[in-house]
């Protein structure tokens, strides 16, 4: 079998970690140019530097989006910054442009190309097209089937990248001219306003109108991907925090393990499809996977998009001696709630808040100023970068 990937979104330094830590075999992120989410932090070179040493020290990888549309006043600079990212050991450029394709085979870098879904590679003669320019990777368009997936993957040998999870564009990804249109920000070149997260009113419509997808989750079509040919799994979220992240890269990864171990059942789908659900404040599908979505995948008429308030906090610190856990706070929670660690080396389990104790040690009922540091007294042991969540659902017992 073919090497498989589970790759992370990071906005910034902070969620290229958390990536790694649960789970991630690769992150993409974006320089402060270049890329196509420019609202996200996005990293300097130094932290880019800082992030690929991070990576490579944990065998993993770093691939950066330089993925904009160019126009000729972005040309300038572009070989100082393709030689830099090589210097610093960058493993893969991201890119769309035939222009970013050309210039860094003609610079002769070491870095690996691939061609972003703003390409929006449909079928194997696209795919081929850009294999004669050199590319060792295709990351799909969000619309690809598995059977286009099958016959890309067939008559190319290029390694397949595709999208499993987060949000869906209302056009083909890098074809809309909707944001340019009413705000006159680019979506081509990082400026997208989400227009078609706007709610519009219309004459004789008594509730307000949207044209916007449901996002996208795959998570139980893993083992026909893998079937399929897809090296890389992609989740969508360079704008996401790290307790989405962290949730979301844990469950990809824990599922991508049960399905090349055969162990995943029914009951873990359901399990899972729950987290998922739960961490998101959109509802999810598998759009284009197995046909082309109707009116179940879209919202037309009003939505609902709920703030998540599970996170309760972050674990900073855990004393065997004393059985004591060291918490950043960031959501309200009390004595007495019932709630549920998770992280990358326990086994999620339920606990019952009984006391919290600041930072002075001294007890308190209520938690409930963000980031203050309380104790909690835990048997099980806890690691830095665990995270504590309000308990909906509990995991099959076999897991």
């Amino acid at each position: 079998m073919e090497r498989l990937e589970l790759l992370a979104p990071a906005g910034d330094l902070e969620r290229l970690k958390f990536s790694f830590l649960y789970g991630a075999d690769a992150v993409y992120c974006a320089g402060k140019k270049y890329g196509l989410r420019a609202n996200a932090d996005n990293f300097t070179m130094e932290e880019m530097e800082e992030g690929v040493k991070f990576a490579h020290s944990l065998g993993k990888k770093v691939y950066i989006t330089v993925n904009i549309l160019f126009h000729e006043e972005e040309t300038n600079g572009l070989d100082d910054y393709l030689q830099a990212l090589d210097k610093i050991g960058v493993d893969a450029i991201i890119a769309s442009d035939i222009l970013v394709i050309k210039r860094a085979k003609e610079l002769g870098l070491s870095l690996e190309v691939h061609v972003s879904t703003q390409a929006s590679i449909l079928n194997k003669e696209a795919a081929l097209f850009y294999k004669n320019l050199g590319v060792t990777r295709v990351v799909l368009a969000r619309e690809a089937s598995l059977e286009d997936i099958k016959e890309i993957k067939r008559a190319t040998g290029l390694e397949i990248e595709c999208f499993v999870h987060g949000a869906m564009c209302t056009s083909f990804s890098g074809r809309c001219v909707l944001s340019n249109y009413c705000t006159r920000r680019d979506s081509n070149r990082g400026g997208c306003a989400q227009i078609c997260r706007w709610m519009f009113s219309m004459d004789g419509v008594e509730f307000p109108f949207s044209m916007t997808p449901k996002d996208l989750n795959l998570i139980q079509y893993i083992n026909d991907m893998i079937e399929a040919g897809v090296n890389s799994f992609k989740v969508e979220g360079r704008m996401r925090g790290i307790y989405y992240i962290a949730t979301v890269i844990l469950v990809y990864r824990r599922v991508i393990d049960l399905v090349l171990r055969k162990k995943l059942r029914e009951s873990d789908i359901e399990y899972y499809l729950n987290i998922l659900n739960r961490v998101a404040n959109r509802e999810s599908t598998a759009q284009f996977i197995d046909k082309l979505p109707g009116k179940n995948e879209q919202y037309f008429l009003g939505r609902e998009e709920v703030s998540n308030q599970d996170f309760l906090g972050l674990v900073l610190s855990y004393d065997e001696e004393k059985s004591l856990a060291t918490i950043e706070e960031r959501n309200y929670f009390k004595v007495g709630d019932m709630v549920q660690f998770f992280g990358p080396n326990i086994e999620t389990f339920n606990y019952k808040v009984e006391e919290i104790f600041d930072e002075n040690n001294e007890k308190i009922e209520v938690a409930n100023h963000p980031k203050m540091i309380i104790k909690l007294k835990v048997n099980t042991k806890l690691h830095p970068y665990d995270m504590m969540r309000i308990k909906v659902f509990d995991k099959p017992k076999h897991l």
